[in-house]
């Protein structure tokens, strides 16, 4: 009887010890992660308070972190304003960036659905080869292609110019960003391994093609992926700054992107240190499509990753 009491005596202090050990774990990580947090928001409040601030900083972009005074005003220099000789320049540049990254968002949502469903659902020679080389360029950053791409682009006529064929720039960004996007499938394919093949074999025993298998069948059913897919095919060229700068140019600043724009107004040729109130106000305008497509669609997106998470 003596060493049950001690035996249970024994298992009750491990058991203390064990959940004592796990609450400290706990506390730790939300410390740790608390901290993590409030570094990471403070350059973005900094940003945000900057873009409020009803005065100008002058060359003293750090002047002080809380605002003594708030107002409007950057927001409205920067929707009616004049820079570099183009009138409503923000609006332009806005408005440049977001043809590019629909276009974009189209073309490779497309191309990289498509892709995903024929690497999931049918067979053919080198499948494996072609994944395997897929996963090996994966590996390598876009950017090491930057200048291979742009003297393509300029060979035919898409990149670098300066006159009133400037919207050219925009094509070649367009084909920049798209042309590759079908290498980015795995996401989507395991996605669709998770459909059951039977859905497949059972469409083409009816004769439907491949083509009616997958808009009439697939795409349905995969509404996650598709708004996980569109989504990354949408901020990729919304914030992308290395292939715009280099494919548009600086030459014609009425084409530029917002993140050539932005970047010009506080680092280029005409670089204004007053103007980075204006600057600070951008940035909450450019983030704020991105956070609300996330927010608005934050269900679809997770269901996206997780779902294709699958080893296929």
């Amino acid at each position: 009887m003596a060493n049950a009491v001690v035996m249970d005596s024994s298992k009750q202090k491990k058991f203390r010890s064990q959940k004592g050990a796990e609450r400290t774990s706990l506390i730790l990580t939300y410390v740790v992660l608390g901290i993590l947090a409030v570094i990471w928001i403070i350059p973005i409040l900094w940003i945000v308070l900057s873009a409020f601030r009803g005065y100008s900083t002058g060359g003293n972009v750090s002047s002080d972190y809380f605002p003594k005074s708030f107002g409007i005003s950057n927001f409205i220099n920067l929707f009616t304003g004049t820079w570099l000789g183009v009138d409503y320049y923000f609006l332009r540049w806005f408005l440049n960036t977001l043809i590019v990254a629909v276009i974009d968002c189209i073309v490779s949502t497309l191309l990289v659905l498509s892709v995903a469903y024929c690497m999931s659902k049918l067979r053919f020679k080198m499948r494996k080869a072609f994944m395997n080389i897929t996963m090996i360029l994966g590996l390598f950053p876009g950017f090491m292609s930057m200048i291979a791409i742009y003297y393509l682009l300029k060979a035919i006529g898409l990149s670098g110019q300066t006159d009133e064929n400037a919207w050219l720039n925009l094509v070649g960004l367009v084909l920049a960003y798209s042309a590759g996007a079908g290498l980015g499938f795995q996401v989507a394919k395991g996605f669709f391994d998770v459909i059951p093949t039977s859905l497949v074999e059972s469409a083409k025993l009816d004769g439907c093609t491949n083509v009616k298998i997958f808009l009439k069948i697939i795409l349905p059913l995969s509404k996650p992926i598709i708004i996980y897919t569109a989504l990354m095919s949408f901020t990729g060229p919304w914030m992308d700054f290395i292939f715009a700068k280099v494919i548009i140019g600086v030459g014609n600043p009425q084409m530029w992107t917002v993140s050539v724009g932005l970047y010009s107004m506080m680092y280029g040729n005409q670089y204004d240190p007053s103007m980075f109130t204006t600057f600070a106000a951008g940035c909450v305008i450019v983030a704020i499509p991105i956070v609300g497509l996330f927010m608005a669609l934050q269900k679809y997106y997770v269901e996206g990753v997780t779902a294709g998470a699958v080893k296929g």
